[in-house]
């Protein structure tokens, strides 16, 4: 039996879908790299022509200490502080231009390892007995440093960063005390007190080594 000619309309079709698929993939496919398929995307990457031949050169943008601690105070501390850091009246003291927040370290990293309690003054105006907890078991020295870097930087307070090593160094001061701290114990440590410690390097600069720490309040 002969073989029968195929179909004009068939070979049409099938040179119609070689036609098409060799451009959908010369469209979509990425050049064919991986990067093209990671929908996710990692880190945001951007673009620089600097380097020999003039190659474009791919760079990780990485966001600062302070970046990261704004995403640390959105998710834990804007409800009661609120996202423009001036707080609740009479319940919860702001942080924008507060004194325990602008002045040294030590006492910003005390309140957020062991909390707070009890009535405070802050501004010259008295807020609630409203408890802060405590972070130590819930946020690593890194992300204390960083949103008590935001904090000590955005609102118009220009203070100094704060760095993890700072952190660590008290952690381990004050493990031992289980209480939450009171006002009076703030106020019993120098207001100008850093954390153990250096900040980290501003752009271009050096660490600035941290004070010698006074003797924390007895748990």
């Amino acid at each position: 039996m002969g073989r029968e000619p195929l179909s004009l309309w068939l070979i049409t079709i099938y040179g119609l879908a070689v036609f098409f698929g060799g451009a959908y993939l010369g469209r979509y496919g990425g050049n064919w790299s991986g990067d093209g398929l990671d929908y996710l995307g990692g880190a945001p990457r951007v673009a620089s022509h600097a380097g020999a031949g003039g190659a474009a050169a791919e760079q990780t943008t990485e966001l600062t200490p302070a970046q990261k601690g704004a995403k640390i105070f959105s998710a834990n501390c804007a409800t009661c502080h609120q996202a423009n850091g001036l707080g609740v009246a009479g319940q919860y003291p702001p942080l924008a231009g507060s004194e325990i927040v602008i002045g040294g370290s030590r006492r910003p990293v005390m309140i957020l390892l062991k909390g707070l309690q009890g009535p405070l003054t802050v501004k010259g105006q008295k807020f609630g007995s409203a408890v802060m907890q405590p972070w130590d078991k819930t946020l690593t020295d890194q992300k204390i440093a960083d949103v008590l870097t935001y904090v000590r930087q955005e609102w118009g307070n220009t203070a100094s960063p704060i760095s993890a090593e700072g952190v660590a160094a008290m952690r381990k001061e004050l493990a031992s005390r289980a209480e939450s701290w009171t006002e009076p114990d703030i106020l019993a440590v120098p207001a100008t007190e850093d954390a153990p410690g250096a900040a980290p390097a501003a752009p271009g600069g050096e660490a600035k080594p941290g004070a010698s720490p006074a003797a924390p309040p007895k748990a």
